[in-house]
């Protein structure tokens, strides 16, 4: 199984040393060493969706149910929900998986 932390799947660019960092700035998702290795990604690469400022599509800005409902219909979010075996739980405003 091929695990591959968001800004790959989303090819988005902002990772370090990506080509939209100039323009868009970092993600936090890629920088965040906090979540290094949550779901066998880098940085929280495999985590997005619990790290404010990841928002694909929205401002970065958002939370609570516009966030939830982004990251839910996110097809990166269910590739790592599927591919970790687990279920969603919603909890004190934060998106979780669990076994």
């Amino acid at each position: 199984m091929n695990k591959v932390n968001c800004w790959e799947f989303r090819n988005c660019g902002r990772q370090p040393g990506g080509e939209n960092v100039e323009d868009l700035g970092l993600c936090a998702a890629a920088t965040t060493s906090i979540m290094e290795g949550i779901h066998g990604g880098i940085k929280g690469g495999r985590a997005c969706w619990i790290i404010v400022g990841t928002q694909c599509g929205l401002n970065g800005n958002e939370t609570g149910d516009k966030h939830k409902r982004a990251c839910v219909s996110c097809d990166f979010f269910n590739l790592v929900k599927v591919q970790e075996g687990m279920e969603l739980q919603q909890s004190e405003g934060l998106l979780n998986l669990v076994r």
